[in-house]
């Protein structure tokens, strides 16, 4: 056939096209598949914060007549133990604690010793039961067991709240111990013990008759369930308690409890010569003891707090230097400080801060303060000068801060609307070394009114013969003001940023002013807290009227 006639062509043609369509099919064909092969399956998803639960328990919880040597508890999941030491205790106490031991699902407890007849023991897991993927915690799991007839049946429970907040606290430790064994607390860890759930509830099982001591424990961090006076915080009732029956509604507040010794936090020299120190309490008087010489010759400021201090030295040639500081109650620390033969300090001029807002925004009915950096010895207004609007103004007050050689209050009838510049020539303070202040120029106006607003507070107090300290504090708990009464009356709260504040009421039963600790080792309560269950919401130019009605104290 001649390879050119018609019918030889159709044939290509036929061929060409019918090659092409197995072509494209296969080709399409393959890219769908590694296509497909390739696109990822939606990874993740809510991650798993279920902890690991009980399947089976060989021999059962709350056996009695016990006489096994090996218990296995089976879980959902693969489980595994984390601090298994600190966490797991057995109570009664034993010589030789059981073995444990998770793989997989089993949780195995290989028991090493004989155990007392008649009696229910209790293995308390605390934090110890982990899953393996996601390390949720199974709480509070406790295996209880009896060798005799009886189990032990009573139980305590309750709820605890912290006494500044009166807010229920999480995962607060919550132990008994026998109060023939009290004198082991801040000894040895409890090994009857539980830990609060989120609405601060707990519930202690399986406990015989007997009189008990009962603590709340709020670990500062990681640790083991031993008491620390300067890092935990602590709750306890007063008296024993007398367990013959079941106790409910046990309530326990917990605080922190102010230091008995006093003790500096930090000390430093820092490099314009000023002596830094911070203290666990207030102190109520600091003085050189070494050399004698320069304790005339100090500058001291302490904070507002009264717990930290500045001293400011004339010289500063001392190889060691000696200060003694105490407490109102003669509780003494001394602070050696020692300087290297190549120490040198700059004295540097006078720098300042203020009290503007972000902006250079004048809160107002107030006044613009400034802080210079070291204390100073005398001030010249004739090298002062304000504009308002770029328009020189006179009639600015320039005063000193009755508390503080380095603050000062500029007073004048500030404006809103207007744009202020204060400026501070050279020289305009000395401070105590005879160094002179540079330029300083500061920008400032009044800040809006809009946003801030008036409240007032009709208090009605339960005992005319007590007094109470009244706080506000806003929604990071700071508090912004007390105020001391004793009778009726209506205090006002003028120019508050807008924003939402609320009320803490102290019952000051020793009239000191201020809220005073409980401690723990000698059964003495804190003073009672009681927090207004309201929080105020203040608006721009609203002026709002709340009434305050305080209960009477209740004994804790």
């Amino acid at each position: 056939m001649n390879e050119n006639s018609p019918r030889s062509l159709k044939m290509a043609n036929f061929l060409i096209n019918r090659f092409r369509r197995i072509f494209l099919g296969s080709f399409g064909g393959l890219y769908l598949f590694y296509g497909c092969a390739n696109m990822q399956a939606p990874t993740g998803g809510p991650k798993d914060t279920t902890p690991p639960k009980i399947v089976k328990e060989t021999p059962v919880n709350l056996t009695r007549n016990f006489s096994a040597s090996k218990i296995e508890i089976e879980f959902d999941k693969f489980v595994k133990l984390k601090d298994e030491f600190s966490e797991i205790s057995i109570s009664p106490a034993i010589d030789k604690m059981p073995v444990f031991k998770a793989h997989k699902k089993i949780l195995d407890i290989k028991l090493e010793q004989a155990f007392e007849k008649n009696t229910t023991y209790t293995i308390n897991f605390g934090k110890a039961i982990v899953d393996v993927n996601e390390g949720n915690v199974f709480k509070n799991y406790s295996y209880v067991f009896s060798t005799g007839d009886h189990l032990d049946s009573l139980s305590i429970s309750g709820n605890v709240k912290s006494i500044l907040t009166g807010t229920p606290l999480k995962d607060v430790i919550v132990f008994i111990l026998p109060t023939k064994q009290d004198s082991l607390f801040g000894k040895k860890k409890a090994s009857v013990f539980t830990s609060t759930d989120s609405a601060g509830n707990f519930m202690l099982k399986n406990l015989k008759a007997d009189m008990y001591r009962i603590y709340a424990l709020k670990k500062a961090a990681g640790g083991e369930r031993i008491y620390n006076s300067n890092t935990d915080e602590i709750g306890f009732l007063r008296d024993s308690l007398a367990l013959n029956k079941s106790v409910n509604d046990i309530e326990l507040n917990v605080f922190k409890e102010a230091p008995a010794k006093l003790r500096r936090l930090s000390d430093k020299i820092e490099a314009d010569g000023r002596i830094s120190l911070v203290f666990n309490k207030p102190i109520t008087e600091l003085r050189i003891i070494d050399p004698l010489s320069l304790d005339q010759k100090k500058t001291i400021e302490l904070g507002s707090k009264n717990d930290s201090a500045f001293v400011w030295l004339p010289e500063l040639t001392f190889d060691s230097l000696k200060i003694e500081a105490s407490d109102k109650n003669r509780s003494r620390d001394t602070i050696t400080l020692n300087r290297g033969k190549k120490d040198t300090y700059n004295r540097s001029v006078i720098v300042y801060s203020d009290n503007l807002l972000s902006g250079g925004k004048l809160k107002p009915r107030s006044e613009l303060r400034l802080t210079t950096s070291s204390p100073v010895a005398g001030f010249d207004i004739t090298k002062m000068s304000l504009l308002q609007d770029s328009v020189p103004v006179q009639g600015f007050e320039v005063l000193r801060d009755p508390v503080s050689a380095r603050k000062f209050v500029f007073k004048f009838a500030w404006r809103p609307k207007k744009s202020y510049v204060l400026s501070l020539l050279d020289g305009s303070f000395t401070d105590i070394f005879g160094m002179k202040s540079k330029i300083h120029t500061q920008k400032l106006m009044l800040d809006s009114e809009d946003n801030y607003g008036d409240f007032s507070l009709s208090v009605t107090v339960p005992d005319t013969s007590k007094s109470y300290l009244i706080q506000c504090l806003n929604e990071k708990d700071i508090v912004l003001r007390t105020d001391i009464v004793s009778n009726n009356k209506v205090i006002k709260y003028s120019t508050y940023p807008v924003g939402k504040y609320h009320i803490r009421v102290i019952y000051d039963v020793n009239k000191n002013g201020e809220w005073d600790s409980g401690n723990v080792l000698q059964r003495l309560q804190p003073e009672n807290i009681w927090n207004l269950d309201k929080m105020i919401s203040l608006r721009a130019n609203w002026e709002i009227e709340e009434s305050l009605i305080i209960p009477a104290a209740v004994d804790q």
